[in-house]
């Protein structure tokens, strides 16, 4: 397991992360920031409202500090396995990586699927 792993994600419940990403991104029903940078910046400021990290990341270190921020700005964080399928299902191009996405917004038709992923962390990181 990587550094900046702090728990595991079940199969099931990353599926469902990525189809909350989606809908988010691909389907315009909120606004994410793609990329550490971008990731650490919102977690900083305590705009995001949930951070999604891809376990695959290599070096681990890039993603080492998000976990700590997330926790102490109280943001729920998640994983997936896969950075290209993160990216994809929030709407970049073919072809490109994201290490983590920060949610910003999210619309009244996506919030469903919102809690209910935001729920998973309180269960996964306890």
């Amino acid at each position: 397991m990587s550094v900046h792993i702090a728990f595991e994600t079940p199969n099931d419940i990353q599926e469902q992360v990525y189809e909350m990403v989606k809908s988010l991104g691909k389907d315009g029903r909120g606004r994410l920031k793609k990329g550490a940078n971008e990731v650490t910046k919102a977690a900083e400021r305590g705009n995001a409202k949930m951070v999604v990290m891809a376990e695959n990341v290599n070096p681990g270190e890039l993603l080492a500090h998000i976990p700590m921020i997330c926790r102490e700005k109280e943001i729920p964080f998640i994983y997936v396995e896969d950075q290209a399928y993160l990216a994809e299902a929030a709407g970049m191009s073919l072809g490109t990586r994201t290490a983590a996405i920060a949610v910003m917004e999210v619309d009244n038709e996506a919030e469903d699927k919102f809690k209910e992923v935001s729920g998973h962390y309180d269960t996964l990181s306890a």
